[in-house]
């Protein structure tokens, strides 16, 4: 059957095939390992507004890389001195234990409150 033929009946039952055009590379990233499909043939099916994707191509395996992917870390906020001294005299934490406990808390001072006070 031709394509066009095949196009046709696909279309006829609801399913829309289009083609993407000037794909270079493909990656699938897994949390230890990446599949690139280099040379790739692109197809999205629409069927009945649920979007596939049909990728053929040459494929290798790769350990997983960085790139691409977020850290798990956030970068530590900044905590007002004042918030810092409200939280100690309240707990009569040290200071040191006082930082850390608002640095988990994210700032909150009723969490970071709760936690030394639970210690």
């Amino acid at each position: 059957m031709s394509p066009k033929k095949m196009k046709g009946m696909l279309k006829n039952m609801g399913i829309d095939i289009d083609e993407l055009e000037n794909v270079s590379e493909v990656i699938i990233r897994m949390p230890d390992k990446e599949i690139v499909i280099t040379n790739p043939s692109v197809a999205i099916m629409d069927s009945h507004g649920t979007r596939s994707y049909q990728i053929s191509g040459d494929a290798a395996e790769r350990a997983a890389s960085s790139a691409g992917q977020e850290t798990a870390e956030e970068p530590p906020i900044e905590i007002p001195d004042s918030d810092v001294q409200l939280v100690a005299s309240q707990t009569g934490a040290n200071l040191p234990e006082v930082k850390a406990a608002l640095q988990e808390a994210k700032g909150d001072l009723a969490a970071a409150i709760m936690k030394l006070a639970s210690k």
